[in-house]
């Protein structure tokens, strides 16, 4: 027991330092347009850059873990984050920093949440579903831990030398952290080995659909929340201070998958959550920058979202076997990434074209369809509980 929770807060540790990391653009995507002279949504393809390549290197890094084991393929991973963020430092112009956030997407496919569930799925069989569940929600804190650091050592030192301390820490404190850190394991089930059995036809498509919309939403908000919430009239200050209770109430989403206890499972999390996220984005579109429209979206949304966070992570487990959820994880990473990384650029260019209300309807339509496939999701698991 007390093993597991050390590996646990290890994990947590370090993916709250690793997408802390990754999760900046946000914060100084203002400042870097101005001194390239370029436009936002320009400057968001680089986190689009970035999800496309941990897609398409999703395959790879599963035959990595066969190969190498997790723990080494993670402590690579973060060496190359920091190799990434430094680049990003130092570069003198637009595509540069565009190659930067592709070697910073491959290093993640190594080293962000997949990664850290297929150690856990290999670690922890037993205990696998809680973990994955508990380390995904704590993953939610990164943008309110490391967005207002990032915003302070920007405002003093400049946002090229916040990403170079940056790296530095992914290179010379994660990255031995996690080698030396992390008990040794088996190898995870490769995806190249079990891609098959990971697809269940009409199952799979609906699973994948509900996570992909969802996941548009959430990370969208994620990676342009606080020019989004700067668009409805507050300031940077308030919009920072905003975008960070979002990630402490997502904290409180852990609590509806505990409600349940042994009856819920992660469908039923979904359900509950998935309704959850489209209500509070309506709070948001009704009411703007109003105290109690604020208040609501944080509550209800923070909440819904955090806990559909954890149902992306366990949801799998509901419909596939635990040696096949690294292959089911795996397959599941590549569409999700790649409309994950449409996301940025996507409601950039609609903000700047129609206004943050237009987003906010947008992102609630889209989160109403993933709760209505969710709904269908739950009807074919009782039809196939009757069948049985």
């Amino acid at each position: 027991m007390h093993r597991h929770l050390f590996v646990l807060f290890l994990l947590a540790l370090t993916q709250i330092i690793g997408w802390g990391m990754v999760s900046i653009l946000p914060v100084i995507a203002t400042t870097v347009a101005k001194e390239f002279r370029t436009s936002l949504p320009m400057v968001f393809v680089g986190a689009s850059l970035m999800f496309v390549t941990m897609g398409l290197a999703a395959p790879w890094t599963g035959r990595a873990f066969h190969v190498f084991g997790p723990r080494s393929v993670m402590a690579v991973g973060a060496g190359l984050i920091g190799a990434g963020l430094s680049l990003l430092a130092l570069t003198p112009s637009l595509s540069l920093f565009w190659a930067a956030w592709v070697l910073i997407g491959m290093a993640g496919s190594m080293f962000l949440t997949t990664s850290a569930y297929a150690y856990i799925a290999d670690y922890a069989e037993d205990r696998a579903r809680s973990l994955i569940g508990t380390l995904m929600l704590v993953t939610g804190l990164a943008g309110s831990v490391f967005w207002p650091v990032t915003a302070l050592l920007g405002s003093g030192v400049g946002w090229r030398a916040t990403v170079l301390i940056y790296a530095g820490i992914m290179a010379f404190v994660v990255c031995p952290l996690v080698l030396i850190g992390l008990p040794a394991t088996g190898t995870a089930t490769t995806p190249a080995t079990s891609t098959k059995s990971a697809r269940k036809g009409p199952v799979f498509a609906l699973l994948v659909t509900a996570i992909a919309l969802n996941s548009f939403v959430t990370f969208g908000i994620e990676a342009v929340g606080i020019q989004l919430l700067q668009a409805t009239g507050m300031d940077l200050a308030r919009a920072v201070a905003v975008a960070s209770l979002l990630g402490v109430f997502k904290v409180g989403g852990r609590v509806i998958d505990l409600l349940g206890g042994n009856r819920w499972d992660g469908l039923s999390t979904g359900i509950v959550s998935g309704a959850m996220i489209p209500i509070g984005l309506a709070v948001m579109w009704i009411g703007g920058q109003g105290i109690l429209s604020v208040a609501g979206f944080l509550v209800i949304y923070g909440v819904g979202s955090g806990a559909f966070a954890v149902a992306r992570a366990t949801m799998p487990l509901v419909f596939f076997e635990k040696s096949d959820y690294a292959a089911a994880m795996a397959t599941i990473a590549l569409p999700m990434n790649l409309i994950n990384a449409l996301a940025p650029p996507v409601l950039a260019a609609l903000m700047a074209g129609t206004g943050a209300h237009a987003v906010f309807a947008v992102l609630g339509a889209l989160s109403t369809m993933a709760f209505i496939v969710l709904w269908q999701l739950n009807r074919k698991r009782s039809w196939s509980a009757i069948a049985g």
